[in-house]
């Protein structure tokens, strides 16, 4: 998914659900960052892709707040 759909998608979703999407990604942030410790990550660039979507949905988060 495109990182513009992506935006699209959080935008739909209420304040609860991106609550939700947020605990899921920073879970999955730190399974990443465990398996990279730990030389069994083959992609690393997925850890940057987490920390951007994590700051899209805290983004999201913030602008619905306002």
């Amino acid at each position: 998914m495109k990182s513009s759909e992506y935006v699209k998608d959080l935008q739909t979703k209420s304040v609860e659900e991106l609550k939700e999407d947020l605990t899921s990604a920073k879970k999955e942030l730190f399974n990443l960052r465990f398996q990279n410790a730990t030389s069994q990550l083959t992609n690393t660039a997925e850890i940057t892709k987490v920390r951007k979507n994590i700051a899209r949905i805290q983004t999201a988060i913030n602008a619905k707040a306002e």
